[in-house]
């Protein structure tokens, strides 16, 4: 590495402490124990290491926080979006402030008193109304997260629709499945309601008529299993099950157990995100890998890019990668990862 420029991770692996350790030691902040300070100012002084410069100007705002805003912390998805967006904002010496929208009706309103209380924020998409996120916007650095902002307001995301057609297509195609269904509730969820245009897409370019309609089961796994016992207690049971994210496929398989069906021999079951059960169950889940923590991490570095310049244009917003990973869950043979789906 010599003198070339390092960052606050590195530094972090080297000395093999946390980031927040190398953070405390280069701002004289906190407690250390000596053997950590000694690790990362050797690491330090070795590799020519300086502090973010965002980290120097977050720290001159009124503030030193960045907000998160979700709908709950339910799943391991919410987990991954924190730790993502954490990492970039304890690099910058910034705390987190996380805000929960589910079953409060004065969401927007405290939304806007976050606002006043944080240097800017990352909101989830579908969570609270454009209208709201452009106030926002008027107040502080504003990105919305896995969805679509108004106006200039930026955002970070995947292109759901095209890698629900490409998984979708697997099944038309590839294993010749015709009756499939969908499972998840497009409505108030960027995210589902393109995965749902998505297989209904992927269905059109082959000239079959899709599911007039979803089923509609919220995002965790006994909604899966409500899900399964939906389509799978009438006498016309689908071929598959297209579930829009992991969680409610790994409930769909339950659901398919207790009934004595194999998948996928009985049922194909697919999910989407990627999450760590998704590879460990049996039999594995064909899914779409999308780069959780890197979503919220990407949002976390526009957001302290505008606080380092607020007279700046608002930045483009940012469509991340995803990779279609096939396993046994569908019917496949052998496990296989894909590239990017998206255009």
């Amino acid at each position: 590495m010599g003198k070339t420029r390092v960052t606050v991770r590195e530094i972090a692996r080297l000395a093999g402490v946390s980031i927040a350790t190398v953070s405390r030691v280069s701002n004289g902040t906190g407690q250390v124990s000596e053997e950590m300070r000694r690790r990362v100012l050797e690491a330090i002084e070795e590799h020519g290491y300086r502090p973010n410069h965002l980290g120097r100007a977050l720290a001159a705002r009124r503030h030193g926080a960045l907000g998160l805003v979700f709908p709950g912390l339910s799943g391991p998805y919410f987990s991954e979006l924190i730790q993502g967006f954490e990492s970039e904002a304890v690099a910058a010496r910034a705390s987190v402030h996380i805000l929960c929208t589910h079953l409060r009706e004065d969401s927007d309103a405290e939304v806007l008193e976050m606002a006043r209380r944080v240097d800017g924020l990352a909101v989830m998409g579908g969570t609270i109304s454009d209208t709201t996120l452009l106030r926002l916007a008027e107040l502080a650095p504003v990105v919305v997260l896995a969805g679509r902002g108004p106006g200039t307001v930026p955002s970070v995301s995947v292109d759901n629709a095209a890698a629900t057609t490409r998984l979708t297509r697997h099944l038309l195609i590839d294993h010749g499945l015709r009756d499939l269904a969908f499972a998840g509730t497009p409505e108030g969820s960027p995210d589902v309601s393109d995965r749902w245009a998505g297989f209904l897409a992927a269905h059109r370019e082959l000239g079959l008529v899709p599911p007039t309609d979803p089923v509609r089961v919220a995002m965790q796994q006994p909604d899966g299993v409500l899900a399964a016992d939906r389509l799978l207690d009438g006498a016309a049971a689908p071929d598959a099950i297209v579930c829009a994210n992991d969680e409610i496929a790994l409930g769909a398989l339950v659901g398919a157990f207790r009934r004595d069906l194999r998948v996928p021999r009985d049922l194909v079951v697919t999910g989407f995100d990627d999450a760590p059960m998704a590879a460990l169950v049996s039999p594995p889940l064909t899914t779409v890998r999308q780069p959780v923590r890197d979503l919220a991490a990407e949002a976390a570095r526009m957001i302290l890019r505008a606080v380092e310049a607020p007279d700046a244009p608002a930045p483009d917003s940012v469509v991340l990668p995803t990779e279609f990973v096939v396993r046994r869950s569908c019917g496949c043979p052998a496990d296989t990862t894909t590239g990017g789906t998206d255009a």
